[in-house]
């Protein structure tokens, strides 16, 4: 058997010539000095033993103060000490003795690599994003998040090579920068994503579950409603907030018509009749994909004719900062809640809820309310029954409504709660 220093100074010659080890292993000395370990092997083929040699990679003496991580990349490079080469020739004798030519099965390993590095997770994200069955707005605002939060961290990984310690960074920056609703969101997402990879034997497991209670249970309820105190702290605090007019626009929009943050941020110039004190949403960027027409209180009519001298050149009433082409994203909401120091204590989301709840309580008729929020009758036959706008209704509500959020803005009194428009009521009920 050979020992290192025989391998060290093997010297080259005018042919080239082996030093044998043991149970087929041998080191092939060239003329060119390259000492490259050669492994001799019998496989059965066509009913004869055959003979084949397999190239385990060249001969190299470890260096000195030498790490793992090192030594592993000095391997995957095809150098190898004695011990490392006499460890190949174990796996290869393995190989061979299940009939296998260790050579096909490098080549066959190759291919897998290659194909892991290709199934990024960005790549099977975006299929399962696809797959979904879920209106298009709605994967348009989880590819978003993913874009966002996720892929600059794991993306461009091979979903096989993702660990929890990366779903843990991806979550706990989530959590510092967007808030534990998001990071709650990314949670949700990139497990599901793994569930599709293991399925489809594109994953061994799923990263995601032994780092799942890491971070803080989110108490917090986002979606409560704002008492009217509380409404009116946010209103003076986004007017002294000092942001992009067009974040500060867009989020009043949503107060004012209690609309989704998306439809806000989103909307189109072209879907305005500010004459009209309308809003005209088409139906592809309605969530029941149904045409909605919010009726605009003066002081939006006055806002958007306002910033119409700013961005009416553009598609969007509210153009993002880095391409004015798009709309801007409803993150600038949460970035700018966190400024505010309203981070956990209120999501855009929660704006319709407290909207919902305080109209209620003031009198309103419940289907007033509810066909502003665009929410659809769950009883089919009143659904049926009762198709009425209720725009004129609305119109006057939506103007109180915008009313009363100036006057909490100030601080100042308003109707008592449940005294406000009984007579609504009762006209509802007639």
């Amino acid at each position: 058997m050979l020992n290192d220093t025989q391998c060290r100074t093997a010297k080259p010659k005018a042919k080239p010539y082996k030093l044998s080890d043991d149970k087929g292993l041998h080191l092939e000395v060239k003329p060119n000095g390259v000492k490259a370990w050669r492994y001799r092997f019998k496989l059965e083929k066509d009913g004869q033993l055959k003979e084949s040699v397999f190239a385990i990679g060249e001969y190299v003496s470890a260096p000195a103060g030498e790490s793992a991580e090192e030594a592993v990349a000095r391997r995957a490079g095809g150098r190898f000490t004695l011990a490392e080469a006499r460890e190949e020739r174990v796996k290869a004798r393995a190989l061979v003795k299940q009939g296998i030519n260790p050579a096909h099965q490098r080549q066959l390993d190759k291919i897998k690599r290659v194909q892991q590095s290709a199934t990024t997770f960005e790549s099977v994200a975006r299929e399962w994003v696809s797959m979904k069955d879920w209106e298009e707005v709605t994967k348009k605002r989880r590819l978003d998040m993913l874009q966002r939060v996720v892929f600059p961290k794991i993306g461009m990984l091979p979903i096989k090579q993702v660990t929890p310690a990366h779903v843990l960074d991806v979550l706990k920056t989530a959590q510092k920068k967007n808030g534990p609703s998001v990071a709650a969101e990314a949670k949700r997402t990139m497990a599901g994503v793994f569930d599709l990879a293991v399925s489809t034997l594109r994953a061994d497991s799923d990263p995601v579950y032994p780092v799942r209670r890491a971070l803080p249970t989110n108490k917090t309820q986002h979606k409560r409603p704002l008492t009217t105190d509380e409404i009116g702290q946010l209103l003076r605090d986004l007017a002294s907030h000092g942001a992009r007019h067009e974040t500060m626009g867009a989020f009043r929009l949503m107060w004012w018509t209690l609309c989704r943050p998306s439809e806000a941020v989103e909307a189109k110039w072209s879907e305005f009749d500010l004459d009209a004190a309308a809003w005209r949403i088409p139906a592809e960027r309605m969530k029941k994909r149904k045409e909605h027409v919010v009726p605009l209180p003066t002081q939006a009519v006055d806002m958007l004719r306002g910033l119409h001298g700013v961005t009416g050149h553009w598609e969007h009433v509210f153009p993002g900062r880095d391409d004015r082409r798009k709309p801007m994203s409803v993150a600038s909401f949460r970035q700018m809640l966190n400024v505010l120091g309203w981070a956990g204590k209120y999501s855009p989301h929660a704006t319709r809820t407290t909207g919902s709840t305080r109209l209620n309580e003031m009198g309103y008729s419940p289907d007033w309310i509810e066909r502003q929020l665009a929410h659809v009758e769950p009883n089919a036959v009143r659904r049926t029954y009762n198709h009425a706008d209720y725009l004129t209704d609305r119109t006057k509500m939506m103007q109180q409504w915008a009313d009363m959020l100036d006057a909490w803005q100030k601080g100042g009194e308003v109707v008592p709660i449940g005294k406000l428009h009984q007579a609504s009521k009762t006209a509802a009920r007639a």
